[in-house]
């Protein structure tokens, strides 16, 4: 049997850790070709050592240019020309494990070329979706890695897309579930950087903390399976076992219930149309010993997750300002120059802000209110921050 030739894009990552974890165990099914990382060189070079790929590119071109290959026939390219050549080499699939936008082109030429695709960059669909959709050459082009997102995918195959009453992402609720406003507003990084379920980066971890990673989630649902807004919704389920729900015409619901590892979302992106077999590490407990309780989301306490909704229903060209205002604000509270919960007014001050066309045509205009989005964030964190 052909080994599946793979490149991962954000090698050194939580969600590229837990990819290269499956290549690892089924060294039988998958060959790594190439990897991609921002400027982890150290994280690379260990990684080289062991899956030896043809092709290494590190998008931080002053970091690229001191790195030394482990193995003298591995090719080392640099920034935006490298991760876009890295889509010109012979693979079967690139997992974009990355997170920002950087690799939103590669992802875009990946999906012309009729490259499989497993995607756990949020924002590649947050700022380009009403235009990355659109360039799948094939079903399930694109595979979602996230849970929530992967959950969906696997409770839709094989059903009708006007059979969907409602699609139902879940949340753990985060580290502030069942904290007051007043004990958000003097928490610190550290409590925020707690998260109950998940191990991932500072930034996705206060976005969930914040419960605007769901909102974001949520767009993404929206554009992933071209659902209306009305027709997706979150809940918390703060043991993370069970994922998403889809709610049919019939009365029907399926859901999917699993142990929150990211290796079992990932296992089924990267094999898809089949399934790898696991073990019995990675099985959930006996549904009896399961605490599968919900409930609803507190958007007074969590204004986050409403604001990104109403990006949303503002136009396409709202969500991307989110998300270059976002980038800003969490970098401003992780410093300790804003509070918590001075996010959401950060990023619905920053939507007024704008006086644009609310919807554009381009993927390269999305991008460019990105920068928008920085840029006027990046003023309103001085204001809040001499009011502290």
């Amino acid at each position: 049997m052909n080994k599946k030739r793979l490149a991962i894009i954000g090698a050194t990552g939580s969600i590229g850790r837990a990819a290269l974890d499956i290549c690892r165990t089924f060294p039988e099914i998958f060959k790594v070709m190439a990897l991609a990382v921002k400027s982890n060189l150290k994280g690379l070079k260990k990684l080289e050592e062991e899956f030896h790929p043809e092709l290494l590119v590190v998008f931080d071109k002053s970091a690229a240019s001191s790195y030394i290959p482990f193995y003298e026939d591995v090719k080392v390219l640099a920034g935006q020309e490298g991760l876009m050549q890295l889509v010109q080499e012979e693979l079967d699939h690139i997992a974009f494990a990355s997170s920002g936008t950087e690799a939103i082109f590669a992802l875009a030429a990946a999906l012309k070329k009729g490259i499989e695709v497993s995607l756990a960059n949020k924002e590649s669909l947050i700022v380009g979706g009403p235009w990355i959709m659109k360039m799948t050459s094939f079903p399930d082009q694109i595979r979602p890695i996230d849970s929530e997102h992967s959950a969906i995918w696997q409770c839709l195959l094989g059903e009708e897309r006007n059979e969907i009453e409602e699609i139902i992402l879940t949340a753990s609720g985060g580290p502030f579930l069942h904290s007051s406003y007043e004990e958000m507003k003097n928490t610190s990084p550290k409590n925020a950087l707690k998260h109950p379920t998940w191990s991932m980066g500072a930034k996705i971890t206060v976005d969930s903390a914040t419960l605007l990673n769901k909102g974001f989630e949520i767009i993404e649902a929206c554009y992933l399976f071209s659902m209306p807004l009305e027709k997706v919704k979150a809940i918390i389920q703060p043991t993370s076992l069970i994922h998403g729900c889809v709610r049919f015409c019939d009365g029907s619901t399926k859901l999917l219930l699993s142990k929150p590892d990211m290796r079992i979302p990932i296992s089924f992106a990267l094999s898809y149309p089949k399934r790898l077999k696991m073990g019995p590490a990675f099985y959930h407990p006996r549904i009896t010993k399961c605490d599968l309780d919900f409930l609803e989301i507190d958007e007074s306490k969590f204004p986050c997750y409403t604001l990104a909704r109403k990006a949303l229903q503002m136009g396409n060209a709202y969500p991307p300002i989110v998300v270059g205002a976002d980038e800003i604000a969490v970098e401003a509270f992780l410093t300790g120059k804003i509070s918590i919960v001075d996010i959401s007014p950060l990023l619905e001050k920053t939507l007024l802000s704008y006086n644009g066309p609310s919807d554009i045509n381009s993927l390269e205009e999305a991008i460019s209110l990105v920068d928008f989005g920085r840029c006027e964030a990046r003023k309103l964190c001085r204001l809040f921050s001499e009011r502290r």
